[in-house]
C-alpha cells in the first residue's frame, strides 16, 4: 500500500512538475506546435472568400452579429442607417499550424466574432455601419519568426482584405464617407491597402480616419496619408502600440519595421502624438468579450514616448483561460492584446467627432 502511495505521489509530482515546466516555457511551446511544417508553396491553401455571400462577412450592417455589441449604457445606432461606415480588419484568431487559415471555419469564425469583431469594430457602431470581412489570415508565428514562407502567407491574406474593400466600396453606395479600422495582423494587411489602394485612389476622399492599432506604422504615415494631429482632423492616421513602462521591443518588431524611423504614437486620450495623460481622462474601458460589460472610467493612463504608448496605470482586465495564456505568451508588459478595449469609450467618442467634422481630407 506504501508502495503505490508513493507510486500516485510520484505520478502526481511528475505531473506538477511537467505542468511546471510548460508554463515557465509557454511561448516555446506554443510557437513550436503552431509552426508549418511544410513551405508555403507546398502547402495546402484553403479556398478564396466569395464577398457576394454574407459567409465571408464577419459583421454587415443588414444583420444581426457580432459588430452590433455595445456596453448597456452607449448602445449603438441602426447600422441600417448611419451616414457612414467602417471597413475593419481584424487581428489574427487562427490557432493552428496552416500557414493560412480557413476563412469559413467555424472555430475560427467564432473567435473572430468574439475575440475581434465583437470588441473592437463595436467601438464604432455609435456612428457607423459595421462591416468585416473574413479572410484567409496568415498563421500566427508570421509574426515571431519572419521568414519568405511567412510573407507569402501575408500576401495571401491581402488578396482577400483588397477584394474584400473593393466589394464593400461597390455595396455601400457612392460617395459614404468611411472608416478605415484594424488591430495587429489586420494592421499589416489594412496599412498595406491604405498605401496601395486608399491613398492613390477615389476612396481617400471619403475617407474620415484610418485607426491602424497595434502594428508597424510610423512618423512619415502611409502612402502620402499623414498623422491626424488633433482629435477632430480627418482624412489621416491614427495608431498607437501599448506597452508597461519596462517593456522591451522583440526582434520581430524591429525586423518588421525595416528602418530607424520612430513609430507612430497617437494618444487616445488626447488624440496628439506627443503628450501625456492621466487615468482621469479615460472615458472608459469597456471588455466586451467578458460577463461584465460596464464602462470603466479611469481605467488606464497613456504616454507617447519614443513612439509606444507607455501605460503606467491600468486596472485589472477581466481575462478567461485563452485570454491570460496569450498574455503569458506575450509577457506582462505588453498591453497588445487590450489595445482597443482600454480606450473603448475615447474611441467611441472620437470617432464621431471627426464624422461630425465632415469627411474631406485635412491631413492632419
Amino acid at each position: 500500500m506504501r508502495r503505490a502511495g508513493a507510486v500516485v505521489v510520484g505520478l502526481v509530482g511528475g505531473l506538477v512538475l511537467c505542468c511546471g515546466l510548460v508554463w515557465a516555457n509557454l511561448r516555446a511551446v506554443v510557437l513550436y506546435a503552431l509552426t508549418p511544417t511544410v513551405p508555403f508553396a507546398d502547402a495546402h491553401h484553403p479556398p478564396a472568400p466569395d464577398y457576394a455571400d454574407p459567409v465571408a462577412w464577419s459583421a454587415l450592417p443588414d444583420r444581426e452579429d457580432a459588430g452590433d455589441l455595445a456596453p448597456e449604457a452607449s448602445p449603438g445606432i441602426d447600422q441600417q442607417t448611419a451616414r457612414a461606415d467602417v471597413f475593419y480588419v481584424h487581428p489574427t484568431s487562427y490557432v493552428g499550424s496552416e500557414w493560412n487559415a480557413a476563412f469559413d471555419d467555424p472555430t475560427v469564425a467564432a473567435a473572430t466574432d468574439h475575440g475581434a469583431t465583437g470588441i473592437q469594430a463595436t467601438a464604432f457602431n455609435a456612428c457607423c455601419a459595421v462591416w468585416a470581412p473574413r479572410f484567409r489570415q496568415s498563421n500566427l508565428t508570421v509574426f515571431l519568426t519572419p521568414s519568405a514562407d511567412g510573407d507569402a502567407a501575408l500576401d495571401l491574406a491581402y488578396v482577400d482584405v483588397r477584394r474584400a474593400f473593393e466589394a464593400f466600396q461597390a455595396r455601400r453606395g457612392a460617395d459614404r464617407p468611411f472608416f478605415l479600422v484594424s488591430h495587429s495582423q489586420g494592421t499589416a494587411l489594412a496599412t498595406r491597402l491604405l498605401e496601395e489602394v486608399i491613398a492613390p485612389g477615389p476612396a481617400r476622399e471619403q475617407l474620415v480616419a484610418a485607426y491602424l492599432v497595434g502594428g508597424v506604422v510610423t512618423v512619415d504615415g502611409v502612402g502620402g496619408v499623414s498623422p491626424c494631429g488633433s482629435a477632430d482632423a480627418t482624412g489621416c492616421i491614427v495608431a498607437w502600440n501599448a506597452r508597461g513602462p519596462g517593456y522591451e521591443p522583440t526582434f520581430w518588431e524591429m525586423h518588421r519595421r525595416g528602418d530607424q524611423r520612430e513609430l507612430l504614437c497617437t494618444n487616445p486620450l488626447t488624440w496628439h502624438t506627443d503628450d501625456a495623460a492621466p487615468a482621469s481622462a479615460n472615458r472608459g474601458a469597456v471588455f466586451l468579450d467578458s460577463d461584465d460589460h460596464r464602462i470603466r472610467p479611469g481605467f488606464a493612463d497613456a504616454s507617447c514616448e519614443g513612439g509606444w504608448l507607455v501605460v503606467r496605470e491600468h486596472g485589472t482586465a477581466p481575462r478567461d483561460l485563452p485570454s491570460r495564456v496569450l498574455d503569458r505568451i506575450i509577457g506582462p508588459e505588453d498591453l497588445h492584446p487590450i489595445e482597443y478595449q482600454l480606450y473603448f469609450m475615447n474611441l467611441r467618442e472620437n470617432a464621431s467627432l471627426r464624422l461630425a467634422v465632415g469627411s474631406v481630407p485635412q491631413d492632419g
